[in-house]
């Protein structure tokens, strides 16, 4: 039976078609979908955090895993020390930036933002440049252990801009006057990772971007044209001008093979159920490389089977969940603007790297947050993290 809402003003109860709105099927379904506010932010944020730390916790796992039977025993007590390490500062990076919280960075954020354009110009540096299969996407910094990835902080300092900008604008937000000097601020930084080359962090940045600005009140018509625009230049423009963005294209579209791809492909799917056991993977026993960081996920299918992959799924899927729900909480927008971004960022290279590893998309050196090996990626994603949680930290203005 249709469903039927009654306009304003109208009286009587006869249903007649010219003066009815008929509820659609899509209009139902997005009602039903849509996160509940949770009645406090700190509800959704508790959630969130025991969803992180479990991941961080399934990462140490698998890392610890895929280092048992890849690496001699002295070299794998050295880095089962360091995953411990790096995982334990990411927690407190993560427990930092909640404790300051948003609403204090506001005052702080252009400055912020001008480091965030000052690491992306190092990568052209000599001296701090680390050039790794032909990218200049790494610098590194005298006295830290790691390498930094300059596009990864930059893309969690760039939003915390574009929220306050969002805010700053007020009613103008509508206007070509205020749309187009922010979305050419956008164009600065995607242009600035892109020459890295990195075309894949290109389009994460651009989908995190063109998000915020949708929820942060732009046009919804000038919004499109431009992501339109934009994807279609980053997509064209680097299969023309990039060789290995070709060569990706042509592996997914089955024009041409890649044993790396293809074996990472067997490996998801050779766990069967149940996976084969933690430290059983033969793929990975074989040597196959990038497990533990750009395949993590055919990792995890080959030792924890699909039921293993579904967890992980299932994990991603309720801190998207509870992210919305913390962002309809939150009643300072510029903190709840910032926190929105920062979980379309983290989220969506989660789901670029499920897809790869399923083949759904293009290959894409994409590690997967929280559970893949990394040093500067895994602190750029519990920084983020924590600055969403940190957005239930002080509520003054109304969203």
């Amino acid at each position: 039976m249709a469903r039927f809402r009654k306009r304003a003003g109208q009286q009587g109860a006869a249903l007649e078609a010219p003066t009815e709105t008929q509820l659609s099927i899509f209009a139902r379904i997005g009602t039903a979908a849509a996160p509940r506010p949770a009645a406090s932010p700190r509800e959704p944020a508790r959630a969130i955090f025991g969803l992180t730390i479990g991941m961080i916790a399934l990462g140490l796992v698998m890392q610890v895993s895929h280092a048992a039977t890849t690496m001699p025993l002295e070299a794998f007590r050295e880095e089962v020390v360091n995953l411990v390490v790096m995982r334990g500062l990411a927690v407190l990076v993560l427990l930092g930036a909640w404790w300051v919280g948003l609403a204090r960075l506001r005052p702080f954020v252009p400055a912020l933002a001008v480091t965030g354009l000052l690491l992306l110009l190092l990568v052209f540096v000599p001296g701090f440049a680390v050039a790794i299969n032909g990218s200049r996407r790494w610098i590194q910094i005298p006295g830290l252990p790691f390498t930094i990835q300059p596009s990864e902080v930059a893309r969690v300092l760039a939003i915390l801009w574009l929220a306050r900008r969002c805010v700053d604008l007020g009613d103008r937000v509508s206007g070509l006057r205020g749309y187009v000097p922010t979305v050419l601020a956008g164009v600065v930084v995607a242009l600035l990772i892109i020459i890295e080359p990195d075309v894949g962090s290109t389009l994460l940045f651009g989908v995190a971007w063109m998000a915020t600005m949708w929820v942060g009140g732009f046009q919804e018509r000038h919004l499109a044209v431009s992501a339109v625009g934009g994807v279609s230049m980053v997509v064209v423009g680097a299969a023309s001008v990039l060789g290995y963005v070709r060569e990706r294209l042509s592996v997914w579209l089955g024009d041409v093979s890649n044993d790396q791809v293809l074996r990472n492909a067997e490996a998801f799917g050779s766990g069967g159920w149940f996976g084969q056991g933690l430290a059983q993977g033969g793929y990975r026993n074989d040597g196959l490389q990038y497990m533990q960081t750009d395949y993590v996920c055919s990792l995890v299918g080959e030792e924890l089977g699909l039921f293993g992959v579904l967890v992980l799924v299932a994990l991603w899927g309720a801190f998207v969940w509870n992210g919305l729900r913390l962002v309809r909480t939150v009643k300072n927008r510029f903190a709840a603007l910032a926190a929105f971004g920062l979980t379309v960022g983290v989220t969506t290279q989660a789901m670029i790297h499920l897809a790869v590893a399923t083949q759904l998309s293009p290959p894409k050196g994409m590690t997967l947050p929280l559970i893949s090996d990394g040093g500067s990626a895994l602190m750029s994603t519990c920084l983020a993290i924590g600055l969403i949680l940190g957005a239930s930290r002080g509520e003054s203005h109304p969203i």
